[in-house]
């Protein structure tokens, strides 16, 4: 059983910057795909950035393509969500997730999901 535990969220301005962490613990790190979802309100949750259990492969949606970036350290457990130049849209509770296997695929389900950390972007 893997653990997910994210931090970092907060209230900041458009065109600012947060850095959301998230914690494995239960399982092995590198086994495992990490990917970044969120959840807007009223909105259905989506796919932000996905991280292949090396971190040489990155996925990232549209909307956050330039701005964010994913990334993962192995020894620290741990995998990184960088957001700069954020804008009020992408106001969300922000989940950390993880997909048995080494490389990250959209058509299967995460095994396992963080609680979710806020981010509000005020304009």
């Amino acid at each position: 059983q893997v653990q997910l535990v994210e931090s970092g969220g907060g209230l900041v301005q458009a065109g600012g910057s947060l850095r959301l962490s998230c914690a494995a613990s239960g399982g092995i790190f590198r086994n495992y795909a990490m990917a970044w979802f969120r959840q807007a309100p009223g909105k259905e949750r989506e796919f932000v950035a996905a991280v292949t259990w090396s971190g040489s492969n990155t996925y990232y949606v549209d909307s956050v393509k330039g701005r964010f970036t994913i990334s993962r350290d192995n020894a620290k457990i741990t995998v990184y969500l960088q957001m700069n130049s954020l804008k009020p849209e992408d106001t969300a509770v922000y989940y950390c997730a993880a997909q048995a296997g080494f490389n990250w695929s959209p058509f299967r389900d995460m095994d396992y999901w963080g609680k979710g950390t806020l981010v509000t972007v005020s304009s």
